[in-house]
């Protein structure tokens, strides 16, 4: 009778864990870069020991942006006066506005009237710059004014050698090298010679050059800011450091030295396990439902 007790226990509670796990809607799970299930404790930790931390995002995923407050302030705690802030979302030439807020010298609506901001800058990025204006934190603009970007998409690196010395300040040091081997620009090019219906050679290296020259600048303004010692944290889209390239190959060009951990973000249909062509994304891949609603 005992032990025919104990088997109807333990039926009964194999079927409530089945229950509870079919029912559960976790919001993402961490792997790290082999596929194997990760957690947050363990990223925060390995962050710590970087110097530089490159979170790669997807633009309008709410997770993305959650978890980057959540690094945020954790590392903050552990970093405190030691850490940088720094963002794709904010152009070069934006650093004075971006500062002077961040510093208090000038209110939110003058800021807001006058930098050049994102869509989703209030539901996505605010949380980061009030953060760093709360804290006093330096946040750092590092991206290549899309203007100049879009010209070497359109007319080639070397058009950047006809801006002003004022101007070539907003951008990586000149001549830039671009290793068009490296994967995402490769795919990229490839990407945009299938989209222009076999455009030439020289026009599709220029839409990938577009894209390097992003990379390269914001490595430049990384590396400008960051100082031995101190935890240099970054956002990004996931594209401008997956797979240990792009921004990373920049920075590592460089200084080799550089402990460079790296985020990426990815939708699946089921985040229990990561899919194959997910893994060595990153040092930490953050693994989000296909379906969770977005931003914009």
């Amino acid at each position: 009778m005992q032990k025919k007790l104990s088997y109807c226990v333990l039926c009964a509670w194999t079927l409530f864990c089945l229950c509870a796990f079919q029912t559960t809607k976790p919001a993402y799970q961490i792997f790290d870069q082999k596929g194997n299930i990760s957690n947050y404790s363990k990223l925060i930790q390995e962050a710590k020991k970087a110097d530089i931390v490159l979170f790669g995002e997807l633009h309008n995923n709410p997770i993305c942006h959650w978890l980057q407050k959540e690094v945020t302030q954790d590392l903050h705690q552990e970093a405190g006066k030691n850490l940088i802030l720094g963002a794709e979302m904010f152009e070069a030439d934006n650093q004075t506005i971006l500062s002077e807020y961040t510093n208090g010298l000038i209110g939110e609506k003058q800021f807001k009237d006058e930098a050049k901001l994102w869509n989703n800058y209030a539901t996505d990025y605010a949380p980061l710059v009030e953060f760093s204006k709360k804290n006093q934190i330096p946040f750092i603009a590092t991206n290549i004014p899309r203007r100049y970007a879009n010209m070497v998409a359109k007319k080639g690196l070397k058009s950047l050698e006809t801006l002003s010395n004022e101007a070539k300040n907003w951008v990586a040091p000149l001549p830039i090298t671009i290793d068009l081997e490296l994967n995402a620009y490769k795919s990229m090019a490839n990407m945009s010679h299938g989209a222009s219906g076999g455009m030439g050679g020289g026009v599709v290296m220029d839409f990938a050059s577009g894209q390097a020259v992003k990379d390269a600048t914001m490595a430049h303004f990384i590396l400008k800011n960051w100082q031995k010692g101190k935890i240099f944290l970054h956002y990004n889209g996931s594209y401008h450091s997956d797979n240990f390239e792009s921004i990373v190959w920049y920075l590592q060009k460089q200084n080799k030295n550089l402990k460079i951990l790296t985020i990426s973000s990815v939708e699946q249909k089921n985040i229990e396990k990561l899919d194959k062509e997910n893994e060595n994304k990153a040092n930490f891949i953050i693994a989000i439902p296909e379906n969770m609603t977005k931003t914009y």
